[in-house]
């Protein structure tokens, strides 16, 4: 694993074994979370295998609010030995989302553990959801990083709600879009419209992996799914626990952005907008 962009071209890389892994997240326990998300990583049968939203602390902002030790305490913290232990025996990169504390600064952030047991703060989310706000401040910056190859964007959950946020990542190179995420039970519609969106707006995969179940107060209803650079959903888990694997394939989002040339054909300044009464 390494930071960075494109570094090579699409038809010389090989493919890319993908899992989004949906699961239950216990409330305040980031021992329980860390222990199941190790078995994840290594029952997944991937390269890359992607977290849920806060799948580590557990989505639960008012628990996380009223005990700070439910924070990771930076990347060497010992609660990840599992994850780090997993993915060193299994050769996976995991991307892990958890409650961080670093240098004063509270963040809903991803981790990515790689293959070889390392890990890295990768990215903070910048788009914050409701009661987030009270407990977390924003990223101030995106995120690629690399594996075997690939450059991959990472977002977390409201941040693909914004077509600006995956186009970004792709601008900086991205081939895929990871998207660890949290929607409530009566949000699937805006969910699977939204990433499926990501993927065909960029000519990008995107792969999402949705919380389920009851973490705290709410109730969330997975809908873990990757999808192709035109947006068609390609494997996912709609309720319950569950993973889903997919081999993306560079030649594919080569193909499509040829085809569909809407990354290169964006302008980069529409102008001003112009008004007019109309009778």
């Amino acid at each position: 694993m390494s930071g960075g962009g494109d570094s090579a071209g699409p038809l010389s890389v090989p493919t890319l074994r993908v899992a989004v892994a949906q699961a239950v997240a216990v409330s305040a326990d980031p021992v329980a979370n860390a222990a199941r998300a190790a078995s994840l990583v290594r029952a997944a049968g991937a390269r890359v295998v992607v977290l849920p939203e806060l799948f580590l602390s557990g989505y639960d902002v008012t628990a996380l609010a009223a005990d700070p030790a439910l924070d990771l305490e930076g990347a060497d913290d010992v609660r990840l030995d599992p994850i780090r232990a997993a993915c060193a025996d299994a050769g996976v990169a995991a991307v892990v989302c958890a409650s961080l504390r670093t240098g004063g600064r509270r963040t809903i952030a991803v981790l990515v553990v790689g293959g070889d047991g390392s890990v890295s703060h990768a990215y903070d989310k910048q788009h914050l959801w409701s009661d987030e706000r009270e407990v977390f401040q924003a990223g101030t910056h995106g995120a690629v990083v690399t594996v075997d190859g690939w450059p991959l964007g990472l977002g977390v959950c409201y941040d693909g709600c914004f077509p600006e946020h995956a186009r970004a990542a792709a601008a900086a190179g991205a081939w895929a879009y990871l998207a660890p995420a949290a929607f409530v039970v009566g949000s699937e519609h805006r969910r699977d419209l939204y990433y499926a969106s990501r993927a065909l707006d960029n000519g990008m995969y995107v792969a999402m992996a949705g919380l389920t179940g009851r973490c705290g107060p709410d109730v969330f209803s997975g809908g873990s799914a990757v999808y192709d650079p035109e947006g068609r959903r390609l494997a996912g888990v709609v309720d319950g626990e569950g993973t889903a694997v997919v081999e993306l394939d560079a030649s594919v989002v080569h193909r499509t952005r040829e085809e569909h040339p809407t990354l290169p054909d964006r302008p980069a300044d529409l102008g001003r907008t112009v008004r007019q009464q109309v009778a």
